[in-house]
């Protein structure tokens, strides 16, 4: 199993973890980022990091039937999850604004079902996806990513099975840290485009 310190770093490598000025997609800034696609543009990096994952994933779940993961972050580390540990693994997407199960896929009533994702902050995405497992008459076993940058402050009440978690803090335009107005911020989120 891969250290916090051995992750922190593969993270780094990749820049999957950024240091410097960010403006978060919420408007708050950051003197950090995540972008977990970029971990994954690296498959053995990430396959070493998901297979961590699993060893943590297998000490806490007994049995897993299926994996579901929110479109579009989690549906690499969802598969690679779900490929090391040799479970059917499957995703929700967006459609009218409200993920949904497509392309065929399936709960089957009575499943148990872990979510994966690659990153959890706020939960939104992954209490979407809980609710799909409530619909269809499953049991909703606990959730998985690569990160958690919820600080115990999402919505989710249930446990987070996490490779590493990360404290990010977050300012306002008007609480700037001196060193952060020295740093020209940048805008990297996907819904920045």
């Amino acid at each position: 199993m891969l250290s916090y310190k051995e992750s922190l770093k593969i993270l780094k490598e990749t820049n999957a973890l950024l240091e410097g000025h960010f403006i978060l997609s919420s408007g708050l800034h950051s003197k950090q980022y995540v972008q977990c696609a970029k971990l994954l543009s690296y498959p053995k990096k990430a396959e070493a990091i998901c297979s961590s994952l699993c060893e943590k994933i297998k000490e806490e779940f007994n049995k897993i039937d299926i994996i579901l993961s929110p479109a579009i972050g989690g549906i690499v580390v969802g598969y690679e999850v779900g490929r090391q540990l040799d479970i059917e693994t499957i995703f929700a997407e967006r459609s009218n604004q409200q993920l949904k199960l497509r392309r065929g896929f399936k709960i089957l009533e009575n499943s148990n079902v872990l979510i994966v994702e690659d990153v959890i902050t706020t939960g939104k995405s992954a209490l979407e996806c809980s609710e799909l497992i409530k619909v269809n008459k499953s049991n909703l076993i606990g959730y998985a990513c690569i990160i958690d940058r919820s600080n115990n402050n999402s919505a989710i009440k249930d446990k987070i099975v996490s490779q590493i978690k990360l404290k990010i803090d977050t300012y306002n335009n008007k609480e700037l840290p001196n060193d952060l107005k020295k740093i020209l911020p940048t805008k990297p989120g996907s819904r920045n485009l």
